[in-house]
């Protein structure tokens, strides 16, 4: 079973970047992660380019992105 420890890393406020998701304490998104790690970023890039964050931060963006996708339907469009 996936532990939940990324509650304790990702937060919602709809005052930091209109509501959505950020490392808690910082203004970097879960999305902005996302997109470095797509690019091919490593965690030492990312880590060396935001000093703010810890490894934890990266991989809570990733254990909360598999929630959402857990949660979403998906309903075929045929």
């Amino acid at each position: 079973m996936m532990s939940e420890d990324w509650k304790e890393r990702i937060v919602v406020d709809s005052d930091i970047l209109v509501g959505k998701p950020v490392v808690k304490g910082t203004r970097i998104s879960a999305e902005f992660i996302l997109e470095l790690l797509a690019n091919g970023w490593a965690f030492e890039e990312i880590l060396e380019n935001y000093p703010q964050l810890k490894k934890e931060d990266i991989l809570a963006v990733l254990k909360y992105t598999t929630e959402i996708f857990k949660e979403e339907k998906v309903y075929p469009l045929s």
